[in-house]
């Protein structure tokens, strides 16, 4: 018996580990109330959002259903750059599992592989705060509507955050990248 049962428990150990714990979205998202303009108020590294501060990503419908995305962010020294893209509604997510792909060359190439899982796990009743994630918890941001959010609100989120499984001991809040003035 011991023999059978060594092997049996090293197995359900291996086959539980990497395995991802189902990341809950909110239930439904107007987009019509979502859209509009939202400005990082933190988020977890990213290569591709290195030196940027002063973030934001700016939402508008379009005709065929899917979501016009621009982000925006600022580096020292550079003007403010800007990434379009076009995120899509996952059927039956009640609009809260979007696929985003920015257009760039790698985008054109290999479209599927650029696209991005934007996850909406949290949002506040007046579509003033949003918390938007993906399954394998590597990307992360905080959003509101306002430049700024007030420390108790930013904490209650980041809690919720980490309650769903995020390492937000990583999380780089937006004002503190801005470069210190000489």
């Amino acid at each position: 018996m011991k023999r059978l049962l060594l092997p049996l428990l090293t197995l359900m150990l291996i086959s539980g580990c990497g395995e991802e714990k189902p990341l809950a979205t909110v239930e439904q998202v107007n987009l019509e109330q979502y859209a509009g303009t939202w400005y990082e108020i933190a988020r977890l590294p990213q290569w591709f959002q290195r030196g940027c501060y002063d973030s934001s990503a700016t939402y508008s419908l379009n005709d065929d259903g899917t979501v016009k995305v621009v982000n925006r962010c600022q580096r020292q020294g550079e003007d403010t750059s800007e990434a379009v893209g076009t995120a899509r509604v996952m059927p039956d997510s009640g609009n809260a599992k979007l696929k985003v792909r920015f257009d760039n060359w790698v985008s054109r190439l290999i479209p599927t592989i650029t696209e991005g899982n934007y996850w909406i796990i949290a949002l506040d009743k007046d579509y003033q705060t949003v918390v938007i994630g993906e399954p394998s918890r590597e990307y992360l941001w905080i959003l509101a509507r306002q430049p700024q959010l007030p420390d108790d609100q930013y904490q209650a989120l980041v809690q919720l955050a980490k309650n769903k499984g995020f390492p937000v001991n990583q999380l780089e809040r937006n004002r503190d990248l801005r470069p210190s003035q000489p």
